[in-house]
């Protein structure tokens, strides 16, 4: 692929390639969902219909034995990063991760009983937060109750992945976290330019990062990933292009690149930040298209949602034959249906229900403390939803629609239902977005950095919100 970035002795607002993609994000820029799920997180309630929920839990049948996906939320953090937008606990204080731990522990037994100690786990990952917040013995003793509550696998069929924080690792925890059961390890980069570095409290040298991934690799995991943000302050072409090299020298399995959404009135570690020192628009945008062209001019294959894989990673194979999936870790392997999230805020995704705990973590004790299921906020998914859900997560997951195979697994004629829909895409097929034709809608690449906007026409809570919570603020699509 050549890149639209002109070099540094072009003008850059003369080069007719980037004034047309200029032009197109300026079109389509909007706020809009991510769409790790659907419906999405706002939505969720207070007065879901929990009864049904432990209703259905409590039947016997096949989802009783089907493949379980796990994720455990450890919000504990040394010190704060002034983009982060999770739900975390800043402190250096050790003894509340034990307190956190017990609770945990409870809520693994009591949710192992209510879904079933049998289902195969293949797919697990510890996020946060930092969960290599917990030392060696408090990892040991949690992984072993999983293994006493939930069927662990062992063999090679499963994805079993941790967040670490370079800063703070110690290199004896990389060999543990291989000894325990993880096969895939992702590291929080964001940039490696040290003025980036500071302006966000994110300070980890690039000689700091480059001895532990030697390290990683010693212990033959099977993939390492980083995570970068591009719309930090102080990020620039020339500090983007500095960081990508040094990320390229590396040569992760996965690279995923998110939008830095700036809101300071929601998230207030964000106000740490001088607004008047983050890209414009207009620069964000010339960041994002010199990360996607840099990488996949690297050998990297974009997957969708600003991810990345080297062509030999396993998701480059789910995507050609459409065992990609996408939930709130992002893009994974299709390798079970349902999410069972344990820890405080965690969402579960388990048969017609989604479930969120509670945020807040002294709720959390009192709920798991009570012997009570912590989960807070809910809904239960409609047909139309199941629909809805199915096409937005084929665009996103495939970059294609089967129309005839929509029609035929939800009995409806799409074209009739959808007109609407329908007339929203027509702009974007005119601008070489995407393609309506042969009983397909297609993304092109054209189109792939429009995937949320292309998404949201079938979104019918857009407009509608119905969650218990104020109407959401979204990131950027562009």
């Amino acid at each position: 692929m050549t890149s639209i970035i002109p070099g540094p002795e072009v003008d850059l607002a003369a080069s007719p390639a980037y004034q047309a993609e200029m032009e197109l994000a300026a079109k389509y820029a909007c706020e809009g969902p991510r769409y790790t799920s659907y419906p999405t997180a706002p939505q969720f309630h207070q007065d879901f219909p929990v009864d049904q929920y432990l209703a259905w839990q409590q039947r016997d049948g096949d989802h009783k034995r089907a493949p379980l996906s796990l994720y455990l939320h450890l919000p504990f953090c040394r010190d704060i990063c002034y983009y982060c937008a999770c739900n975390k606990i800043v402190t250096r204080q050790k003894g509340v991760a034990r307190q956190y731990l017990d609770r945990l522990q409870r809520e693994i037994e009591q949710q192992s009983a209510l879904v079933g100690r049998s289902r195969p786990i293949t797919q697990m990952h510890w996020g946060g937060g930092t969960p290599t917040y917990l030392d060696n013995a408090e990892i040991t003793e949690l992984m072993h109750t999983l293994a006493s509550n939930f069927r662990l696998l062992d063999k090679e069929y499963r994805e079993y992945s941790i967040e670490i924080d370079p800063r703070t690792i110690d290199l004896s925890t990389i060999a543990l976290l291989k000894g325990v059961g993880f096969n895939r390890i992702s590291l929080g980069i964001q940039d490696f330019d040290p003025l980036v570095q500071s302006s966000v409290n994110r300070i980890q040298p690039y000689e700091t990062v480059a001895p532990l991934v030697e390290n990683i690799r010693s212990h033959h995991f099977r993939s390492l990933s980083f995570d970068l943000i591009y719309g930090l302050p102080h990020q620039d072409r020339h500090t983007m292009e500095q960081t990508l090299q040094k990320v390229c020298s590396l040569r992760p399995d996965r690279i995923a690149c998110y939008n830095y959404a700036h809101l300071p009135q929601r998230f207030s570690s964000q106000r740490a930040i001088d607004r008047l020192t983050l890209p414009s628009p207009e620069e964000k945008l010339l960041l994002q298209q010199m990360i996607s062209h840099t990488l996949q001019d690297a050998g990297y294959l974009y997957i969708g949602m600003d991810h990345y894989v080297l062509p030999g990673d396993e998701l480059a194979l789910a995507l050609r034959e459409g065992r990609l999936q996408r939930n709130f870790q992002g893009y994974s392997l299709h390798m079970a249906d349902d999410l069972l999230g344990l820890g405080v805020s965690a969402i579960s995704q388990i048969g017609d229900f989604y479930l969120q705990n509670t945020r807040e973590i002294e709720d959390y004790y009192r709920l798991v403390d009570a012997g009570e299921m912590p989960f807070t906020r809910g809904c239960k998914v409609t047909t139309e939803d199941k629909l809805r859900r199915h096409i937005i997560m084929s665009l996103i997951c495939e970059m294609r629609l089967d129309i005839g195979d929509c029609n035929r697994q939800f009995g409806i004629d799409f074209m009739a239902k959808f007109p609407g829909e329908l007339a929203s895409l027509t702009p974007m097929a005119q601008d070489g977005l995407l393609d309506i034709r042969d009983g397909e809608i297609t993304v092109n690449h054209r189109g792939r950095p429009f995937l949320r906007n292309i998404c949201m026409p079938f979104d019918a809570y857009l407009g509608a919100h119905r969650g218990d919570q104020p109407p959401p603020r979204f990131s950027a699509t562009i």
